[in-house]
């Protein structure tokens, strides 16, 4: 074996050897962090950014203050930093630069907040993570979810108090459920995303008509529509399969459903797949 292998060959090992140290090096206590912010006085709206890059993010909507918690992580790096001026709060988790690879099964990191019942626009900005979100009677007047590969359930089991102007989803690929989006109270839905699963549950109490713009890769896409409600869906993609109930009518890429109150326009763009409307 000539010099030159065995210096290549001892460089790998240190290396190696650094990384498993360092790896194991996040394998240390458990800290959690209490955060809890008022519900501010002297204005009408706030405005609530939560970005979050790894782990578990699960909100309530049962709070009594603005925003209240636990943020638990055995990162010294995934402490969040906590900014709040004049209605703008923002949460963000600790910068991370490790400048390794290290095994993900070691790293905690959980938030598990609760939101209370005040006017705002909530933003959350995350990387490849799993959530569940329930925010059911809140009052939110401004959504927007932007994520990378992620697992999120999303769910409003009560009317949302206030009209939502616009409810933004953005992700990659993915796996998300978004439910009882009638009870969201929104007047626009703007879906996009890559290739994935996605299911968009439109059950709930419709107060008002609205529109939904869905733009997805390849992908497996359900639309659960009520019966009864008046509904039309148009499809855009070359090699998109759809399937829908036998009550629906079809004229070329439109599917309706003839009912009463307000009006469900969707509008879905595919690149390939898979589209289901049920009810």
């Amino acid at each position: 074996m000539t010099r030159n292998v065995l210096l290549t060959l001892l460089l790998v090992s240190l290396v190696m050897s650094a990384c498993s140290s360092r790896i194991n090096s996040t394998d240390r206590p458990t800290q959690t962090d209490e955060i809890t912010l008022p519900i501010p006085s002297g204005i009408e709206k706030a405005t609530l950014v939560l970005v979050f890059s790894t782990g578990t993010l699960k909100l309530r909507s049962d709070g009594d203050s603005l925003i209240s918690g636990t943020a638990t992580y055995n990162v010294p790096d995934f402490k969040p930093q906590v900014t709040f001026e004049e209605g703008n709060v923002r949460i963000e988790q600790g910068a991370w630069n490790p400048g390794y690879f290290p095994d993900i099964r070691q790293l905690k990191n959980e938030w598990e907040f609760r939101l209370g019942n005040f006017p705002i626009d909530l933003q959350i900005e995350a990387g490849a993570y799993k959530a569940e979100y329930e925010l059911g009677g809140l009052s939110l007047m401004n959504l927007t979810v932007q994520d990378g590969a992620s697992e999120v359930k999303l769910n409003f089991a009560r009317p949302n108090q206030v009209e939502m102007a616009l409810f933004r989803y953005q992700t990659g690929a993915s796996n998300v459920t978004l439910s009882g989006l009638g009870n969201a109270n929104f007047t626009a839905l703007d879906f996009n995303s890559g290739a994935g699963n996605y299911i968009l549950d439109f059950s709930g109490e419709w107060k008002r008509s609205a529109s939904v713009n869905i733009e997805t890769g390849v992908s497996n896409l359900t639309l659960v529509i009520p019966k009864g409600m008046a509904a039309q869906v148009t499809v855009a993609g070359a090699v998109a399969n759809v399937a829908f109930p036998s009550h629906w009518t079809q004229q070329a890429n439109v599917y309706t459903q003839t009912g009463e109150g307000p009006l469900l326009t969707i509008l879905v763009e595919i690149g390939a797949g898979n589209v289901t409307i049920s009810h």
